[in-house]
């Protein structure tokens, strides 16, 4: 017999017969051994399976951001096909579900932390490191949820989560609290890690995102200004560290190879040992069986400028497998994206990929850099010079009108459209575009024309999800929505 199970059953034999010499007196059960969040957490490699689990909720065999398609709101930008701003009562509901999992996993372990469960025997440095990391996430998720929703639950460590009438927080108090966590991870993430943890976010990865959470601040919907300063100079500090670069050919950025730099500052990765999901969601039909899952909405794709960014980040013909076609011969006459399938062709023919698909890109740094410089000095020439980094690889070197370099001469409303536009072909595809597109307030200047009746202001954030807003009534929906 199983050991486990012969031991299960004489447990339950002797409970039996402990019933039956009590009678009807009470047992009062008092367990030592059971294992839950507040006692948990007591080492590093436990905190860390906190980390892995947050991630894991949104990326690890069709989870979430592995596939375009399983969280709504991408469909709804200028890029992706199928977007016609009808957005449903539980839209996005995903999108809550996976970010609040995330969380739900980190604030014990940053409750262990503050309560210091590791105990004496663990380096304060390395305490320091598993708290910095465990913020760096909650802020990354609330980050997400805030830029999305609006007002948000702001759960943290000493929330009463039992209690379960927990209110939405206004969005400048979500940002206070994102900014906190990042601000820490900025302080105590380490600069480079070893070989074997590679994949975990740096202090310049903290800084990146910073600088995209001020950016965010200073446009809508709260337009704090004064954050523009405060995104251009953290990402100056990425810049100026020298740790990353952009990759010389634009052919080469998403390579495998390159995966952990020196462009990919930070990315979801995909292994031999578990790979995500296949590649067939990016392929059309007539090549390796593809499903044509993910495909680039046709006005968008065909007003890409002509340059070798374009046939390096679009799937515009059969490159591999020999069939001569187009894309206009294509199930839905449409680009598809090259930039998850830099895999091999007997790999895609096997429906799988070991490709990563990044979260942080050193050009986005970059762009973000020329935006907020550019909102605080106008088009100087350090903004110029920023962007034209990226334009110059696009292009490949050679001038074209279509994609011009920026200049001084540009007025400063003239350089903040146009840089717009330039991450929006940049950062194509990698979950960027939606969220530029509402905080500029551009949504009815860049929808197709077709499906512009449909636009609202209420547009800009999405719903809470209707089995939320039934099991706390506390919960409000957004306007625009109703609530069951």
């Amino acid at each position: 017999m199983n050991i486990k199970r012969s031991k299960i059953l004489s447990l339950v034999m002797l409970s039996g017969f402990l019933l039956l010499l009590t009678g009807c007196e009470k047992l009062k059960e008092k367990p030592t051994d059971f294992v839950g969040p507040d006692n948990f957490f007591k080492t590093p490699a436990q905190v860390e399976s906190a980390f892995v689990s947050a991630m894991q909720r949104q990326w690890g065999g069709w989870q979430f951001y592995d596939w375009m398609g399983s969280p709504e709101w991408p469909a709804q930008d200028d890029q992706l096909y199928g977007g016609e701003l009808v957005i449903g009562d539980n839209d996005a509901a995903g999108s809550w579900q996976v970010h609040y999992q995330a969380i739900a996993d980190l604030n014990p372990a940053i409750k262990a932390l503050v309560n210091d469960q590791l105990g004496a025997g663990v380096p304060q440095e390395t305490k320091d490191q598993l708290m910095a990391e465990a913020k760096f996430l909650r802020a990354f998720n609330y980050f997400w949820l805030v830029r999305l929703y609006g007002d948000v639950p702001l759960i943290l460590e000493n929330t009463d989560v039992i209690k379960g009438e927990i209110e939405r927080s206004p969005v400048a108090a979500v940002y206070d609290q994102i900014v906190e966590d990042m601000l820490f991870a900025v302080q105590h993430l380490p600069e480079v890690w070893d070989s074997d943890n590679n994949a975990r976010p740096t202090s310049d990865v903290a800084r990146g995102i910073l600088a995209k959470v001020y950016i965010t601040m200073a446009t809508a919907p709260l337009n704090a200004t004064a954050n523009y300063a405060k995104a251009r100079d953290m990402a100056k500090q990425v810049m100026d560290g020298g740790r990353y670069s952009l990759v010389p050919k634009v052919e080469d950025v998403f390579k495998m190879s390159n995966e952990f730099g020196p462009e990919f500052m930070w990315a979801w990765h995909n292994s031999e040992e578990e790979y995500v999901i296949e590649p067939q969601i990016w392929l059309p039909g007539e090549m390796a069986g593809g499903w044509g899952d993910v495909t680039a909405e046709k006005i968008w794709g065909e007003a890409f400028p002509e340059e070798p960014r374009k046939h390096a980040y679009l799937l515009l013909e059969d490159l591999w497998f020999g069939t001569g076609t187009t894309y206009l011969e294509w199930y839905k006459s449409a680009p598809y994206v090259r930039k998850f399938l830099y895999d091999t062709p007997e790999n895609m023919e096997k429906n799988v990929s070991y490709q990563a698909q990044p979260i942080l890109r050193y050009a986005d740094v970059l762009l973000l850099f020329a935006e907020a410089e550019n909102m605080v000095n106008g088009p100087t020439q350090a903004a110029c010079d920023a962007v034209n980094q990226i334009v110059e690889r696009a292009t490949g070197g050679i001038p074209n009108p279509a994609d011009p370099l920026f200049t001084t001469a540009m007025s400063k409303e003239q350089f903040d459209e146009a840089v717009i536009q330039q991450r929006s072909l940049e950062l194509c595809f990698e979950y960027d575009r939606w969220f530029d597109i509402c905080r500029k307030r551009i949504l009815d200047k860049v929808t197709d024309p077709d499906y512009l009746p449909n636009y609202s202001e209420y547009d800009y954030l999405m719903p809470v999800p209707q089995k939320d807003l039934r099991l706390n009534k506390s919960l409000s929906q957004n306007p625009g929505y109703t609530r069951p």
